[in-house]
Parts: C-alpha cells; sequence; structure tokens
C-alpha cells in the first residue's frame, strides 16, 4: 500500500477561495487517490479525477464509519460465518433469510461453486459490468484494503470487530458477491431455507389447504423481509410556484446490520456529480440527485421469482419427466467449515438438488410445495443472471431529466426488484416498474398454472406452473435484454406534470385520477384495495401547492389515516363499556384515562401525542378481526374502506388487550409517544416518531415491541430520507436525514448525531454545490494519496 499524506486540518475561511478541485493537485497523478470533504454530520464529499479514484474515495470513507458491518457482510458472501461462529445464531439477514450460519454459509457457498458470479462478470456490457463501474469497483477494493491496512485489525475503534480475525482485505470478487446477494433479496434469498431439502422416503403428500390460507402463507412468507418506501413525485403543475418539481425519497429499511444506507457525494469535475445514498459497500449513488434529476426506489409488487412442478419417474425421485421424457436432475455436493464447541474446524456438507428450471426446493414457511414420491418443486429466481443494476445506477448517476431516467432503467433492465419515481428540472414526475419480472403472463397463468398456481397467482402474483410441458417455461419478448423477462414496454410507467407516486403497493394508483391498468397480473394486481399509507399518501399529494418545506411537513407531520378513519369510534367504543371495564383475554381491563386519552388525541404519532401508544397495540391485536362496516368499493379507492366496526366481539377484545399489553409494560394509556417509543444509543434514550406503516402513517417506524418494557428499539422504518426541490435556482433545494446516522460503530461521533436530529423533527442541508460545501462550518478536507 502506498503511505497517506497526513490529514488536513478542518479548513477555515480560508477556503472560501477555493476552487472544487481542493486538494486534487496535491494528491498526485494516480488515479486511485481521492479528496474526501466532509461536512456536517460526517458526510463525504468525495473529489477524484476518475472512476478508479471515486471508488477509492468511497471505500476508504465507508470502511472508516462502517468497517465491522462491511466485514461482516464479506465473510458472510464467502460462506464463512460457522467457521468463526458456529453454526447457530441467525445467519446474516441482510442478504438472505437463511435461519442459520451453517445455511446461510451452504447457501452462499453453492453460490460460489457454481461460478454464476465469475460469469456474469466476465460477459461484456450491459450484461456485464461496463468498463466505468469495474473501475469503480476496481477502486473502491483498494480504498476499503487501504483504510484497513492503515488502521490493522488491532487500531480498529469499533468493539464489533476489533482484532477479530475475520476482518481481512477484499477481493473485487467479494464486491461482486454481495451485489449479487442484493439482486436475489428478493428470490432465492427470499426462500433460504426452503433449497435444504432431500428426496423424499414416503409417498404421503400433504392437503394444500385453501385459497385464503395459502393467499396468506405467501404474504407472511413474501413480506419484504423488513423492507418498504414512500416515494412522491410532485411535477410542476402541483407545486406552489407552478413551475419546478419536489421529490421524497423515503425507503424504509432495517436499523441494523447491513441494509443501512450510507451517505456521500461523487464527484469528477466536469464529468459527474451526484449526490444522495446507497446501500453499505455499494459505491454510487442509488437513491439520489444530479443538479436537474432527482429520484427514488420503493420495493415493488412483483414476485420476481416463479415456481414449476415437475412430475418424477416412479421410484427414482431424483428423475423427472418434461414432454413424457426423462431428464435426471443434477446434484451439488457443498461443503463449509464448521467451528466446533471445542474450537476445532470440521467440514459439514449438503446436497442441492436441481432440474432444467432451476433448484429443488421444499417448503417454505407453510407454503406447501413438498418433494414426494410423485413431484417435486423447482425454483427459477429472474436475477439468477443479473448484474446488470450495476449498470443501471451508473447511468442514472448521471440523469439530467426523467427521460435520462427512463432510458437508463430501459437500456440496463437492471433493477432487480424496486419501482422507481423520479422528478427533474424541467416539472415532470415520473412512476416507473421498469424492473427485472419473470415473462409469465396471464394467458400462460391460465393454461400452465398447476392448481396451487391457481390458487397463488392471481391472489398474489406468485406463479407456480406445470414443469412436465416445455412450453409451460417462461416466455420473451423481442426487446427483452435476456430470454424469460418482460420487456420495459410490458411494464407499467407514467409520466405526468402533476404527481405520481408508489408507497409499496402496485402500479394501478401512482396517480388517483389516472389508474394505470393493462400490465400482466404478475407485475401487480388491478382494482384492489390500497393500503392506509397508499391512502394517505394520494390524499396528501391531491392537495397540491407542494414546496419542499411542505413536503418535510407532510412527511414529520405522522399523521395516521387510519386514526382518522377509527380512533373516534374507537373512543365511543371505550366510553361505553360496562362499568368501565374493557374484555380482554386476560380478564377485564380498567379503561381509566383511555376513553379521554382517544377523544383528544390529534391523530399523529408525534412525540407528545397521547393516545398514539394504545392505538398501536389496538391494531396490532386486531389481527384478523373484521375491521370495518363499509367495505372496499373500487370506485372509491381512496376513501374506502371506512367506519370501525365496533359491534364485532374481535375488535372490543383487541382494545382490552391493547390495554394489558400497556399495562404490563408499565405505561398508562394515555402516555404520550416518547415515553413509550424510544431506541438507546451509548446510553442514552432518544425518543423516536412515527409509526408502524399499517396505521397510515407516511414516516414509518417499526418498533421492536418488549412485553415487559414496551418498544425497545426500531426494528425498520424511515432509514435515508430526501427531499429535493428543483426552481429557478441552479442548485437543487435539498435536504436529508439518515435517522440512525452515518456509522454503526458506538465510537464514532456520526454514531448517533443524525438519530437525535431526526427526534428533534430537524433536517440537515443536502450541500451539493460547490459555495454550499465551502460555507459548512465542520468543512473538514482528506487527502488520501
Amino acid at each position: 500500500m502506498r503511505p497517506f499524506g497526513k490529514t488536513l486540518a478542518v479548513l477555515t475561511a480560508a477556503l472560501a477561495a477555493t476552487t472544487l478541485g481542493t486538494g486534487i493537485a496535491d494528491a498526485g497523478q494516480d488515479g486511485g487517490r481521492a479528496v474526501l470533504r466532509y461536512t456536517e454530520h460526517g458526510v463525504p464529499h468525495i473529489v477524484a479525477k476518475d472512476f478508479a479514484g471515486l471508488g477509492y474515495g468511497y471505500g476508504f470513507a465507508a470502511a472508516t464509519d462502517n468497517v465491522c458491518e462491511l466485514a461482516n457482510i464479506y465473510l458472510t458472501v464467502t460462506a464463512q460465518r460457522s467457521k468463526y461462529f458456529g453454526p447457530e445464531g441467525e445467519g446474516y439477514p441482510s442478504l438472505s433469510e437463511a435461519g442459520s450460519n451453517l445455511h446461510s454459509d451452504l447457501f452462499f457457498q453453492r453460490i460460489n461453486d457454481s461460478h454464476v458470479v465469475d460469469r456474469l462478470v466476465a460477459q461484456p456490457a450491459p450484461l456485464g459490468p461496463r468498463r466505468e463501474v469495474r473501475d469503480i469497483v476496481s477502486g473502491y477494493v483498494r480504498g476499503f484494503n487501504a483504510y484497513l491496512a492503515r488502521t490493522g485489525r488491532a487500531g480498529i475503534s469499533d468493539p464489533a470487530c476489533r482484532g477479530a480475525d475475520w476482518v481481512r482485505p477484499i477481493t473485487e470478487q467479494d464486491f461482486y458477491r454481495h451485489y449479487y446477494a442484493i439482486a436475489i433479496t428478493g428470490g432465492q434469498g427470499a426462500i433460504t431455507d426452503g433449497l435444504f431439502t432431500a428426496p423424499p422416503t414416503t409417498s404421503a403428500t400433504p392437503a394444500p389447504g385453501t385459497a385464503d390460507q395459502l393467499a396468506t402463507r405467501v404474504r407472511e412468507t413474501l413480506g419484504g423481509g423488513g423492507l418498504g418506501s414512500n416515494g412522491i413525485a410532485i411535477g410542476a403543475d402541483s407545486t406552489a410556484a407552478g413551475k419546478g418539481s419536489v421529490l421524497l425519497g423515503n425507503p424504509h429499511y432495517p436499523w441494523h446490520a447491513g441494509r443501512r444506507f450510507w451517505q456521500s457525494q461523487l464527484t469528477i469535475p466536469g464529468r459527474f456529480d451526484v449526490a444522495g445514498a446507497s446501500l453499505l459497500g455499494m459505491p454510487f449513488i442509488q437513491i439520489g440527485h444530479t443538479a436537474d434529476a432527482a429520484w427514488t426506489h420503493t420495493v415493488s409488487t412483483p414476485i420476481t421469482f416463479g415456481l414449476f412442478e415437475v412430475p418424477l419417474k416412479p421410484g427414482d425421485p431424483t428423475t423427472y419427466l418434461v414432454d413424457g421424457k426423462a431428464e435426471k436432475m443434477t446434484s451439488r455436493d457443498v461443503s463449509v467449515q464448521v467451528r466446533q464447541a471445542d474450537g476445532s474446524l470440521k467440514p459439514v456438507r449438503q446436497t442441492f438438488w436441481s432440474t432444467r428450471y432451476g433448484p429443488v426446493i421444499g417448503d417454505v414457511a407453510g407454503i406447501p410445495v413438498p418433494w414426494t414420491a410423485k413431484s417435486a418443486y423447482a425454483v427459477r429466481d429472474a436475477n439468477a443472471t443479473n448484474l446488470r443494476g450495476l449498470n443501471t445506477w451508473f447511468e442514472l448517476d448521471q440523469a439530467r431529466s426523467t427521460a435520462d431516467i427512463t432510458r437508463a432503467l430501459s437500456s440496463t433492465q437492471g433493477v432487480p426488484w424496486v419501482n422507481t419515481i423520479a422528478t427533474d428540472r424541467a416539472g415532470h414526475a415520473l412512476y416507473s416498474d421498469v424492473q427485472v419480472v419473470p415473462h409469465v403472463t396471464d394467458e400462460q397463468a391460465k393454461t400452465c398454472s398447476t392448481p396451487l398456481g391457481q390458487q397463488t397467482f392471481p391472489a398474489e402474483g406468485l406463479s407456480i406452473l406445470d414443469g412436465s410441458k416445455s412450453s409451460c417455461g417462461w416466455g420473451s419478448d423481442p426487446g427483452a435484454v435476456e430470454p424469460g423477462i418482460f420487456a420495459p414496454s410490458r411494464l407499467p410507467q407514467q409520466q405526468s406534470r402533476d404527481y405520481e407516486l408508489n408507497t409499496n403497493d402496485s402500479a394501478w394508483l401512482a396517480n388517483a385520477a389516472t389508474p394505470i391498468t393493462g400490465y400482466p397480473r404478475i407485475a401487480g394486481d388491478i382494482g384492489t384495495e390500497r393500503s392506509p399509507r397508499t391512502r394517505e399518501a394520494l390524499l396528501s399529494a391531491e392537495k397540491g401547492g407542494f414546496t419542499t418545506d411542505s413536503m418535510k411537513q407532510l412527511l414529520f407531520a405522522d399523521h395516521s389515516l387510519l386514526a382518522d378513519l377509527t380512533a373516534a369510534d374507537l373512543a365511543k367504543l371505550c366510553a361505553s363499556f360496562p362499568g368501565g371495564q374493557a374484555p380482554s383475554s386476560t380478564g377485564p381491563q380498567p379503561v381509566g384515562p383511555a376513553c379521554a386519552a382517544l377523544a383528544k388525541w390529534d391523530h399523529t404519532y408525534s412525540l407528545d401525542s397521547r393516545g398514539s401508544l394504545l392505538f398501536h397495540r389496538f391494531t396490532v391485536r386486531l389481527g384478523g378481526a373484521a375491521r370495518f362496516t363499509v367495505p372496499f368499493d373500487p370506485k372509491a379507492p381512496v376513501t374506502t374502506p371506512n367506519t370501525l366496526n365496533t359491534a364485532d366481539p374481535g375488535v372490543q377484545k383487541a382494545f382490552g388487550d391493547a390495554l394489558a399489553d400497556l399495562g404490563k409494560a408499565g405505561l398508562a394509556p394515555d402516555a404520550p409517544l416518547r415515553d413509550g417509543q424510544a431506541v438507546t444509543r451509548n446510553g442514552e434514550r432518544i425518543p423516536i416518531h412515527g409509526g408502524p406503516g399499517q396505521l397510515g402513517i407516511l414516516n414509518v417506524m417499526t418498533p421492536l415491541w418488549d412485553p415487559s418494557r414496551g418498544v425497545v428499539d426500531i426494528q425498520h422504518g424511515s432509514s435515508y430520507i430526501q427531499v429535493v426541490g428543483f426552481s429557478g435556482h441552479a442548485c437543487p433545494d435539498s435536504s436529508t436525514v439518515l435517522t440512525y446516522s452515518q456509522s454503526a460503530n458506538p465510537k464514532s461521533p456520526y454514531f448517533s448525531d443524525q438519530t437525535k436530529l431526526y427526534s428533534r423533527g430537524q433536517w440537515v442541508k443536502d450541500r451539493f454545490c460547490e459555495a454550499d460545501i465551502l460555507r459548512s462550518p465542520a468543512l473538514r478536507v482528506v487527502v488520501l494519496r
């Protein structure tokens, strides 16, 4: 490793005359060197002469903040968790749904042994990484390794991995394996444990269950793994000034481990300039803006994998029949090293079986797809050959308009499982679900679905096709970059000068005035009930008159649409209980101050709101109770269903159970939210506003509830938040906040600073333009030589 120059001191007023090239000349001619200019809250503005330099700066800066989390990622994708931590544990849920370290290792070792990632990297663009992407990745790896060489394992300040022998220099292969794991998160990564199956020893066939039961199981299994988002694009006609645009980017991601966002700006003077955030370890901006366009992503509804049922040859459970001809399954024996109780290592082996469609799978969280003596199920993941997303985000990072964003999405076809919502300086608002979607048409589903698939496809969009017929394989479109996926022209897209939005429902009501229809069922449903959060977003967007300030206020109002629909009736129900005692699973509960709190409640999840904690526990306890007396009406999708069904015994008992929950946790029914929803960082309690999305709250916070203590942390919710406005000014008017802060290291000054800022309802000025960077009172420059 080359030696590093001294870290420059904090620059003061003398920097007023400094140009964008601050420190660049001093960094020498090596393209792998960069300059980091830090502003408030540790946000690095990375400047370099070329893409390798940008990657280098990003790798060094990201490792500075999160070396332990990154090392954990690379340990996972190289299948060595069991070697260092033993076979138990929960795996690493940021990269798969494996239920243990051992299953995680065997899952990733199977991928590594297949060399699929190596083959994809070796391909030319557009299927493989383009030249600039390869340069960024190469620089990133060298930057990460340079940081580690500088500190050494013993010098790492984060106690999570200080001195740990599992922290090591990385390779480009490690990076690409990490990205591949992200790409298949919605496919094989979501059903990992189902791959651990073996040829049957019995011919017993379990009952499949009812259609409703199957739909529920599919929803529970494929519920997004704690991922969600809001994206609201306001075009010129819905701004207060009647020109420009405003974008809200509000992903709801886990607050812990490797699905963290990390914020930065990447600049090559005169060539490349983009700011925003990316998932940790991705040296691109994935949600952000340039000088003239802004975009965000939301987790989309298409299920990016499908199942095939294949009939088996009698007496031979590893031979299946296609078009009446026998085909032998292939097998792969995978071995990983596992730490024993005495510290020694022993290999553990697993055999994985595959068909022409993909690997054989067993039951997945209650979805009955067993391998029996008569048939087996195989899974095909549409993202199993997708590294193209790296090219997608590289091109998005250069967009100057929504037209550029559309071209980037359509030419690369690499977005793995998200929608895109965008705006530009010209006042356009864009919704696009151009992503990787299995090519299963509605007609094919009708003719090729198995009896089980005839239930899961209409209900949830999960295809289960008849693998005995080669004609039932996934189709192809002429405009698709590879066989088996839909072309961009077949997927829902819409642009307007009004608004476009998505909050994890399907594309149907991206704009309530102009519903999108005509797309295949696998891309999402049409004419079905929208979530309370979608309805809240639509009602808010319809009001128009937006500015960047009003968009920030909208999000942090923490308003609950479900409370508007039900809280008044709930207060009346509370007051009607005989003797002031509500029924519950554990016996009558005194309502105490609950009725008055609900009657006076402002229907928000702001820190001082009283009644919000009780209402949250009530909705948790409702379960499958019939909540509304007015059902959903597709002709009034924004206002229905409504009216709480207070006569339902399940609703009444849910209220009593909610009172009991608060009592066990030591919380009064009228306690303010700040008393019952907080996180603790370095011994300091930080109250957290916002609430669960099912309550119709845009600013989602999903709390981790301990029955004896109440909320003890946040599982997932608002993470990197950006509001970007384009008006008459050359520089975008933008603000951000990273709710859990830049660093996972408790020793870092950027461990909880933005968490406290968020708690106070405050924002960080997005210093995108040169003058704003130089005016930062926290400006600190680091030259990487």
